[in-house]
């Protein structure tokens, strides 16, 4: 799952494709590079973020998601907002991922986030876990056994969309891999993902450069710094490659063309041995 951010606020790349037309150039680039599908979103998640109104976010998706939906892959939108989900939804849209894991209830204006995902009865839909929300999440990050809270959560939000009727075959789940997690709370879901698998859904990991790659490879876990993110490349494939080794059927990665690379020699060693 190749990343199209749309903002001018991304922690990983600084705004770099806000620009509508840009944005789509890098829609046709990740799938020459050899994405599958893309992702789109067009409000920042990264911690301290501020929310953007709805009519902001749509201004600046609408437009790349009119695009990628002609590219000829399946397109997901990463918002947690109903009235955006509804929109793209509407216009085509294959997948909504949702960092509030369809937690957002419904309005005088608006149907609630999973009674949208209900309605579209051809939509995946990627349940993420996080803790707290993106204003607060590392100041207080969450305590506790990671790997049980976060398998609590996701099990009870999976539940959510099956009273809906929802079906399992729809729906991925995300661990959320530094959303008000510690380095140590992240790594260790990684290590200990296969755990997860009992859900009996689909995995997306999220890794690609991520602050706790920085912590392990130079002590440092700012994302203020541009240069320090773009030093996590490596260190992203190798982390997307083990989570798919730990039985990830999704990677959220922006540096398309180096994970796939990775992702073939792996493959090729795992065939050459069976």
């Amino acid at each position: 799952m190749g990343i199209v951010n749309i903002t001018p606020d991304s922690f990983s790349d600084g705004g770099r494709w806000s620009d509508t037309r840009l944005a789509m150039q890098h829609c046709d680039a990740l799938l020459t590079q050899g994405a599958d599908m893309l992702d789109l979103g067009a409000e920042s998640s990264r911690p301290g973020a501020s929310p953007v109104p709805v009519q902001v976010e749509l201004e600046r998706l609408m437009p790349v998601l009119a695009h990628a939906l002609t590219l000829g892959v399946p397109v997901s939108v990463d918002t947690y907002k109903p009235e955006v989900m509804r929109a793209a939804l509407d216009a085509g849209a294959d997948i909504i991922n949702d960092i509030w894991a369809l937690r957002q209830p419904a309005t005088s204006e608006c149907p609630g986030a999973i009674q949208i995902v209900a309605r579209h009865p051809s939509c995946g839909v990627c349940l993420m876990h996080m803790h707290r929300d993106p204003q607060t999440m590392q100041i207080s990050p969450m305590t506790g056994d990671v790997i049980q809270v976060v398998h609590r959560f996701l099990e009870q939000r999976c539940e959510s969309l099956k009273e809906v009727d929802v079906q399992q075959n729809r729906i991925l789940v995300d661990p959320g891999i530094g959303f008000g997690k510690t380095p140590a709370q992240n790594l260790m879901l990684l290590a200990r993902q296969r755990e997860l698998g009992s859900l009996g859904v689909g995995l997306l990991a999220g890794w690609s450069r991520k602050s706790t790659l920085g912590v392990v490879i130079n002590g440092i876990a700012s994302t203020d710094n541009h240069a320090l993110v773009q030093e996590r490349l490596i260190p992203s494939v190798v982390a997307a490659l083990l989570a798919v080794q730990n039985g990830a059927s999704v990677v959220r990665v922006h540096d398309v063309r180096e994970t796939v690379q990775a992702l073939q020699i792996w493959r090729a060693v795992s065939s050459a041995i069976q």
